[in-house]
Protein backbone atom coordinates (compact mmCIF):
# COMPACT_ATOMS: atom_id res chain seq x y z
CA UNK A 1 0.00 0.00 0.00
CA UNK A 2 1.40 3.24 -0.82
CA UNK A 3 1.69 6.11 1.64
CA UNK A 4 0.09 8.81 0.98
CA UNK A 5 1.42 12.37 1.21
CA UNK A 6 0.28 15.86 1.87
CA UNK A 7 0.07 18.31 -1.38
CA UNK A 8 -1.22 21.30 -2.63
CA UNK A 9 -2.27 22.39 -6.15
CA UNK A 10 0.58 24.02 -8.14
CA UNK A 11 -1.88 26.89 -8.88
CA UNK A 12 -1.66 27.92 -5.51
CA UNK A 13 1.58 28.61 -5.30
CA UNK A 14 1.43 30.65 -8.82
CA UNK A 15 -1.77 32.29 -7.67
CA UNK A 16 0.62 33.68 -4.65
CA UNK A 17 3.39 34.55 -6.63
CA UNK A 18 6.08 31.57 -8.45
CA UNK A 19 8.81 32.26 -7.46
CA UNK A 20 12.42 30.26 -7.79
CA UNK A 21 14.99 29.59 -5.01
CA UNK A 22 14.30 31.14 -1.13
CA UNK A 23 11.88 33.72 -0.40
CA UNK A 24 11.65 34.69 2.95
CA UNK A 25 8.37 35.98 2.18
CA UNK A 26 6.40 33.36 4.55
CA UNK A 27 3.53 35.90 5.50
CA UNK A 28 2.78 36.40 1.95
CA UNK A 29 2.58 32.30 1.41
CA UNK A 30 2.01 30.18 4.20
CA UNK A 31 -1.58 31.15 4.34
CA UNK A 32 -2.52 30.34 1.14
CA UNK A 33 -0.45 26.97 0.91
CA UNK A 34 -1.63 25.78 4.39
CA UNK A 35 -5.42 26.94 3.73
CA UNK A 36 -7.37 23.46 4.74
CA UNK A 37 -9.72 24.11 1.39
CA UNK A 38 -6.75 23.66 -0.71
CA UNK A 39 -4.92 21.20 0.71
CA UNK A 40 -5.35 17.43 -0.15
CA UNK A 41 -3.31 13.87 0.37
CA UNK A 42 -2.02 12.27 -2.87
CA UNK A 43 -0.23 8.85 -2.78
CA UNK A 44 2.75 9.39 -3.15
CA UNK A 45 3.88 7.60 -6.25
CA UNK A 46 1.75 9.17 -8.39
CA UNK A 47 2.53 13.05 -6.32
CA UNK A 48 6.23 11.88 -7.23
CA UNK A 49 5.92 12.64 -10.91
CA UNK A 50 2.86 15.21 -11.38
CA UNK A 51 4.00 18.64 -11.26
CA UNK A 52 0.21 19.84 -11.25
CA UNK A 53 0.62 19.36 -7.28
CA UNK A 54 3.87 20.21 -5.28
CA UNK A 55 4.12 17.99 -2.31
CA UNK A 56 4.71 20.57 1.25
CA UNK A 57 8.05 19.44 2.82
CA UNK A 58 9.15 20.98 5.69
CA UNK A 59 12.65 21.46 5.97
CA UNK A 60 14.02 21.78 9.73
CA UNK A 61 17.27 23.18 9.64
CA UNK A 62 18.93 23.26 13.58
CA UNK A 63 21.46 25.27 14.75
CA UNK A 64 23.31 26.03 18.04
CA UNK A 65 25.82 29.12 19.18
CA UNK A 66 26.32 29.64 15.75
CA UNK A 67 26.70 26.57 13.84
CA UNK A 68 24.41 24.72 12.00
CA UNK A 69 23.88 20.72 12.32
CA UNK A 70 24.73 18.54 8.85
CA UNK A 71 25.21 15.78 7.59
CA UNK A 72 25.56 13.48 4.57
CA UNK A 73 22.59 11.92 3.24
CA UNK A 74 23.12 7.81 2.12
CA UNK A 75 20.89 5.48 1.81
CA UNK A 76 16.71 5.83 2.29
CA UNK A 77 14.22 6.38 -0.22
CA UNK A 78 14.86 9.51 -2.03
CA UNK A 79 17.47 8.17 -4.50
CA UNK A 80 18.13 11.55 -6.27
CA UNK A 81 19.76 13.17 -2.79
CA UNK A 82 22.40 10.59 -2.25
CA UNK A 83 25.73 10.90 -1.05
CA UNK A 84 24.97 14.44 -1.17
CA UNK A 85 25.51 17.07 2.31
CA UNK A 86 22.25 18.59 3.87
CA UNK A 87 21.36 21.05 6.61
CA UNK A 88 17.81 20.31 6.42
CA UNK A 89 16.12 17.36 8.40
CA UNK A 90 12.48 16.42 7.34
CA UNK A 91 9.94 15.28 4.68
CA UNK A 92 6.78 14.25 3.73
CA UNK A 93 3.67 15.00 5.39
CA UNK A 94 1.53 11.71 5.29
CA UNK A 95 -1.70 11.23 5.82
CA UNK A 96 -1.94 10.03 9.40
CA UNK A 97 -0.47 13.04 10.28
CA UNK A 98 -3.06 15.63 12.20
CA UNK A 99 -1.42 17.97 10.50
CA UNK A 100 1.64 19.89 8.82
CA UNK A 101 3.34 20.93 11.90
CA UNK A 102 2.67 17.46 13.62
CA UNK A 103 4.32 15.77 10.20
CA UNK A 104 7.03 17.89 10.17
CA UNK A 105 7.71 16.76 14.16
CA UNK A 106 7.17 13.22 13.16
CA UNK A 107 10.00 13.09 10.36
CA UNK A 108 12.37 14.90 12.97
CA UNK A 109 11.88 12.77 15.44
CA UNK A 110 12.11 9.61 12.67
CA UNK A 111 15.53 11.12 11.58
CA UNK A 112 16.99 12.41 14.60
CA UNK A 113 17.31 12.18 18.99
CA UNK A 114 17.00 16.05 19.53
CA UNK A 115 17.90 16.26 23.66
CA UNK A 116 17.38 19.89 23.68
CA UNK A 117 14.57 22.72 24.15
CA UNK A 118 14.11 24.77 21.16
CA UNK A 119 12.40 27.75 19.99
CA UNK A 120 11.22 27.30 16.09
CA UNK A 121 10.87 29.57 13.28
CA UNK A 122 9.61 29.72 10.21
CA UNK A 123 11.94 31.41 7.65
CA UNK A 124 10.95 30.57 4.38
CA UNK A 125 10.28 28.58 1.98
CA UNK A 126 12.16 26.74 -1.03
CA UNK A 127 11.02 26.09 -4.84
CA UNK A 128 13.32 24.68 -7.56
CA UNK A 129 11.45 23.60 -10.63
CA UNK A 130 14.95 23.70 -12.44
CA UNK A 131 15.27 19.91 -11.48
CA UNK A 132 12.87 16.83 -11.47
CA UNK A 133 13.11 16.68 -7.74
CA UNK A 134 11.91 20.13 -7.45
CA UNK A 135 9.39 20.31 -9.86
CA UNK A 136 7.10 18.22 -7.20
CA UNK A 137 8.65 19.39 -4.13
CA UNK A 138 8.43 22.55 -2.16
CA UNK A 139 10.30 23.56 1.05
CA UNK A 140 8.94 24.80 4.16
CA UNK A 141 12.32 26.20 5.70
CA UNK A 142 12.22 25.77 9.66
CA UNK A 143 15.15 27.46 12.32
CA UNK A 144 15.19 25.50 15.22
CA UNK A 145 17.07 26.84 17.79
CA UNK A 146 18.83 24.80 20.14
CA UNK A 147 19.67 25.37 23.81
CA UNK A 148 22.05 22.64 24.16
CA UNK A 149 23.78 20.96 20.68
CA UNK A 150 22.22 17.91 21.76
CA UNK A 151 21.69 16.08 18.46
CA UNK A 152 22.35 12.75 17.22
CA UNK A 153 21.51 10.95 14.10
CA UNK A 154 18.76 8.23 14.26
CA UNK A 155 18.59 6.83 11.08
CA UNK A 156 22.06 4.81 9.88
CA UNK A 157 21.23 6.85 6.79
CA UNK A 158 22.45 10.35 7.76
CA UNK A 159 25.75 10.30 7.71
CA UNK A 160 28.88 12.17 8.45
CA UNK A 161 26.86 14.69 10.91
CA UNK A 162 27.54 17.37 13.37
CA UNK A 163 27.37 20.62 13.70
CA UNK A 164 29.93 23.41 11.89
CA UNK A 165 30.07 27.06 11.87
CA UNK A 166 28.31 28.52 8.47
CA UNK A 167 31.48 30.13 6.87
CA UNK A 168 32.81 26.40 7.06
CA UNK A 169 29.79 25.02 5.26
CA UNK A 170 29.77 28.01 2.51
CA UNK A 171 33.70 27.04 1.57
CA UNK A 172 32.26 23.62 0.52
CA UNK A 173 28.79 24.58 -0.89
CA UNK A 174 29.17 22.68 -3.71
CA UNK A 175 28.85 19.37 -2.08
CA UNK A 176 25.27 20.35 -0.62
CA UNK A 177 22.15 19.34 -2.02
CA UNK A 178 20.01 22.07 -3.74
CA UNK A 179 18.04 23.49 -1.11
CA UNK A 180 20.96 23.41 0.91
CA UNK A 181 22.83 25.66 -1.26
CA UNK A 182 19.88 28.08 -1.73
CA UNK A 183 20.25 28.21 2.46
CA UNK A 184 23.98 28.89 2.43
CA UNK A 185 24.10 31.23 -0.31
CA UNK A 186 22.08 34.15 1.38
CA UNK A 187 22.30 35.88 4.67
CA UNK A 188 18.81 33.50 6.22
CA UNK A 189 21.01 31.47 9.01
CA UNK A 190 23.15 34.00 10.24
Amino acid sequence: MTENVLVVPTSTLVTAGLFQGFTDRVEDYLPSLLDPSVLLYLPRDEAEHDPSYKQLIPYVVLRHAGQVWQYVRGGGSEKRLHARRSLGIGGHVSEPDSDYYSGLLRELHEEVVLESEFTDRCIGLINDDRTPVGQVHLGIVHVFDLAEPRVQSREVELTDAGFAPLDRLRRRVEEFETWSQFLLEGPWLA
